[in-house]
């Protein structure tokens, strides 16, 4: 009769339903920071069929869905204007209770190890480290992954803003969110996902580069390298793609490097990245970024000149904005500029500017708008230069034009206003001109407020 008992129960045990726990994704967790005024996406796993339930500290809503045949669930919440801490509990057959949440702006910051660099690699920012404590600034870093195919989480955490967590996230990041915590007054929370050496293509999903001859066959060419990937979507699918469902107000990126060797296609790839990320996210995220800087190991004038020409044309995405950094330089013999608190100052002045509405910013630099030929000279117009252009240390450098034969020569060149005359004595009849369209230019020529003018190429039409 006891050997009946014992059998019986452990009958029942075994045909007794598994329910397991409700899980989150990495991405949400305590110290989290959420898009204010915005609907935001809950997630995870469930039993299929079990009964979700999630309610906040910031309102009597509660929210209830049930768990999909895939195990998935998902809630749009609604959230408050900026401002925390709150609590968000989260239950099903378990309960779930995250602390110290807030509400504010999130952005993504991505790419290579411009981006990545933080102060643990030297970078001279010890009096910054001490200051670094700050319960408004939440970090979320992910760690370098790839993936063959579309990853659902990764593995990392939402941890708070102090001088240990400050001196190994992005500087750039970093400064970029303090900017926008000072002039916001609000939570700022900061995605860094970025790799050095990657492409391009390795944070493109793999559909969009293989649906394309020129960009399939500019991929092929890549070379690979023992310390990243050059995989379509390696790094897409690892890296970014599982965060897509989490509300963010816009993306930072500092790339480039890696695609010098396949400059051509730049534009067409980089703008379809970008394209696709909106598509992944499901609005137009506002996309700041940062044209590479001059570096001597390019080795190629042509091939890294076009690169940035390639970035340049870029912006004529919308809601994209690239900021210079010609003049911000320590060595030209370093891949890996130093001067990253004052990056991080333009992209967060463009940020503020076109993302958030605040005025009196100058935050564009002067860019090629038009030409003209007046006899054997060509003046040329930029925009973003009301207040005129000023040349420092001298003579306006790096103007360049050539004749019918496509030798480019040193230009005269002449600032008047917002214009530039350009001329040489050995060229009678211009057919185009170039700025700072070099390997290591580092240009001397500036908007009236201080900001480098953009790098060009163009013919005379």
């Amino acid at each position: 009769m006891k050997r009946n008992i014992v059998l019986c129960f452990f009958i029942l045990i075994i045909l007794a339903p598994a329910y397991s726990n409700v899980r989150l994704p990495a991405i949400i967790g305590s110290h989290m920071v959420l898009q204010q005024q915005a609907k935001v996406k809950i997630w995870g796993w469930s039993e299929p069929g079990e009964k979700i339930i999630v309610k906040s500290s910031w309102d009597t809503t509660t929210y209830r869905t049930t768990g999909s045949s895939g195990a998935k669930w998902s809630i749009d919440i609604q959230t408050p204007i900026a401002g925390g801490p709150y609590k968000l509990f989260i239950s099903g057959y378990n309960k779930i209770e995250l602390e110290d949440v807030m509400i504010g702006e999130v952005w993504i910051c991505s790419g290579q190890s411009n981006m990545e660099m933080s102060v643990n690699w030297g970078l001279p920012y010890s009096e910054d480290v001490k200051k670094a404590a700050n319960t408004g600034i939440r970090f979320f870093h992910i760690p370098r992954t790839t993936s063959e195919y579309p990853q659902d989480d990764v593995k990392a955490s939402w941890v708070v803003c102090d001088s240990n967590s400050m001196k190994t996230f992005s500087a750039i990041g970093y400064f970029f969110g303090k900017k926008l915590q000072d002039e916001l007054n609000v939570p700022v929370g900061l995605i860094n996902s970025s790799w050095g050496g990657t492409p391009a293509e390795a944070w493109t999903p793999r559909e969009i580069v293989m649906s394309d001859t020129a960009l399939s066959s500019a991929a092929k060419r890549l070379n690979p390298a023992k310390g990243w990937p050059v995989e379509i979507a390696a790094t897409y699918n690892g890296m970014i793609y599982p965060v897509t469902n989490y509300n963010i107000a816009g993306a930072i990126w500092y790339q480039g490097e890696a695609n010098v060797g396949t400059a051509a296609t730049y534009q067409s790839l980089f703008t379809s990245m970008i394209s696709a990320w909106r598509t992944a996210w499901h609005k137009e995220l506002p996309f700041y970024f940062v044209q590479i800087a001059p570096f001597a190991g390019y080795g190629d004038q042509v091939a890294a000149s076009t690169l940035r020409e390639q970035q340049r044309l870029a912006t004529h995405l919308s809601k994209t904005g690239m900021v210079v950094t010609t003049d911000l330089v320590d060595k030209i013999n370093d891949i890996h500029p130093k001067l990253k608190k004052e990056v991080a100052m333009r992209l967060a002045n463009y940020a503020l500017a076109e993302t958030y509405g605040k005025t009196g910013l100058i935050y564009k630099s002067p860019e090629y708008k038009n030409m003209r030929m007046e006899g054997n000279k060509i003046r040329i117009d930029f925009s973003n230069a009301s207040n005129g252009l000023i040349a420092k240390d001298g003579e306006p450098r790096e103007f360049y034009i050539a004749g019918a034969d496509g030798r480019f020569v040193p230009a005269n060149a002449k600032l008047e206003g917002h214009t530039a005359v350009v001329w040489s004595n050995d060229v009678a009849n211009p057919k185009a001109v170039r700025f700072g369209f070099g390997v290591v230019s580092m240009p001397n020529v500036f908007s009236k407020e201080g900001l480098p003018v953009v790098p060009f190429s163009v013919e005379v039409r």
